[in-house]
């Protein structure tokens, strides 16, 4: 075989290679790393049994089925958030579709904003389990508001809430993980932690301090391998964050019956979630496109991504204005597609 006709295999192959990348992008519902962990990484399976997982968040959403999940693994769970009705019927769910039996799971109410009950909970938790494998930091609220018209106690709230509240928890958390010099950190960060757009400005701030955060905790504990942390940025998931979502002053609600059936289903994102934590990966995207390739234009080309955000945020905020969705864009592309 001649040089040449092996420079034109090789240069085919890259060809080749490159189109079946970009095939499998323009199909991905997850950045490639997690998808190709998907395909052929450690199985939650075989990783995540027996072991001991506190969820905050966990009565709605993603929490809860991050926890519907998790029942079906064997692990010993905490379900923690404010409304304790809403974790008992959680708890039921998973008692009935999980293997898990009544005293596998702890409903232990928290309220992320009071920092000063984190310490007590976290005695609770080891009490009763004796370790704690994986903290699932998940609690959170949204926001969809203009600036100009958002009294600052809802940036407050948020700041408290999204950042402030899972930085404490942690920090609590923490010191038994070093003793034991093992355990996972899994933050439920955001999309909008990595880009940013109109109508949720004290979301992203709460966000991107979160991204910051463990990005910089990581760096500190390089002595501790046994310590992992996993950052997912999930994009739209049919969840109750819309709903439950702060407006221009903190007690005037959502406007109520916005349609979240175009989204990705969270029991897709939370089976992305699971692999993510099986497979000790860093950080994930979650997400479908257009959003998913928006992450990766704001990672990678920031001020295009600026300016094709400012000019998309244009119809994001005049159907807010007119008492729309204000995602109607996405969701008749999603539409559209589908």
């Amino acid at each position: 075989m001649s040089w040449e006709l092996l420079l034109w295999l090789l240069a085919l192959s890259v060809v080749i290679l490159s189109l079946v990348q970009l095939l499998r992008f323009l199909r991905a519902d997850a950045d490639l790393t997690l998808l190709w962990a998907e395909w052929q990484g450690r199985r939650p399976e075989w990783e995540l049994t027996d072991m001991v997982v506190w969820v905050t968040g966990a009565s709605s959403g993603i929490g809860e089925e991050l926890a519907l999940q998790l029942s079906k693994l064997g692990v010993s769970l905490v379900l923690s958030a404010r409304r304790v009705q809403e974790l008992e019927r959680v708890k039921r769910r998973c008692l009935e579709n999980g293997s898990l039996r009544e005293k596998d799971i702890l409903v232990l109410p928290l309220d992320l904003t009071d920092t000063s009950s984190h310490e007590a909970a976290t005695k609770a938790v080891l009490q009763e389990f004796g370790k704690i494998d994986i903290l699932v930091n998940n609690g959170g609220r949204g926001q969809y508001s203009l600036v100009l018209e958002t009294n600052l106690d809802v940036f407050r709230e948020l700041i408290n809430l999204n950042y402030l509240g899972t930085v404490s928890l942690t920090k609590c958390v923490l010191p038994h993980m070093i003793e034991r010099k093992q355990g996972k950190i899994v933050t439920v960060n955001s999309i909008l932690g990595i880009a940013s757009v109109a109508l949720s400005s004290g979301y992203c701030a709460s966000k991107h301090a979160l991204r910051g955060f463990f990005s910089a905790l990581q760096c500190e504990l390089i002595n501790y391998p046994g310590i992992t942390f996993c950052n997912i940025y999930p994009g739209p998931v049919q969840s109750d964050i819309v709903k439950n979502a702060l407006t221009e002053e903190l007690t005037k609600p959502m406007k109520d019956g916005i349609d979240q059936s175009y989204k990705m289903s969270t029991s897709r994102c939370v089976r992305l979630m699971l692999i993510s934590m099986a497979n000790d990966l860093k950080e994930v995207w979650i997400s479908e496109h257009p959003v998913l390739l928006g992450a990766y234009i704001w990672q990678y080309m920031p001020t295009w991504a600026l300016w094709l955000t400012s000019k998309l945020g244009k119809k994001r905020i005049q159907n807010f204005k007119d008492g729309l969705d204000p995602d109607l864009s996405y969701k008749l592309w999603k539409t559209k597609k589908d």
